[in-house]
């Protein structure tokens, strides 16, 4: 069984702002002398990195007989047909054509996706939108452990 796991990190450049936020923390505290001003530049950096590295937590696996997205643990037996979806399709399934009721781990910096038909009957979900780095690899994964 191949099995296949992702972790939906966050851009560099949100690093980048991270550390910014930071340093804008430390200017707006420079005015009341140096140890508040490195209080601000250590505090708005952490707090910033942790906001940062929390949005970008969210993971995709294949794994036991299931679909793990973030929270949702979604067996492989309630699964239908899984398409990968190119960068224009993506934005598409995640606009206009989006479903209300579907399940989406959607990060907006990644620009493919793959999306999962949910094919449970006691389940109002019509399908599952993940975003992923590798959607090819997913879909195989998908039909490799269903297979």
């Amino acid at each position: 069984m191949q099995s296949y796991e992702e972790r939906l990190t966050a851009p560099r450049s949100w690093w980048v702002i991270a550390v910014l936020v930071g340093v804008s923390c430390a200017l707006i505290l420079f005015p009341l002398g140096t140890l508040p001003m490195l209080g601000g530049l250590i505090g708005g950096a952490a707090l910033a990195a942790v906001a940062v590295s929390s949005y970008g937590s969210a993971r995709i696996r294949v794994v036991g007989g299931a679909l793990i997205a973030g929270d949702a643990k979604i067996p492989l037996a309630a699964l239908g047909e899984a398409r990968a979806l190119d960068a224009d399709e993506a934005v598409a399934w995640r606009t206009h054509k989006a479903d209300a009721r579907a399940f989406m781990l959607l990060r907006g910096y990644i620009r493919t996706a793959v999306r999962v038909e949910i094919t449970d009957p006691e389940d109002p979900t019509p399908y599952a939108y993940l975003s992923t780095r590798e959607p090819e690899r997913l879909v195989a994964a998908l039909a490799a452990a269903r297979a």
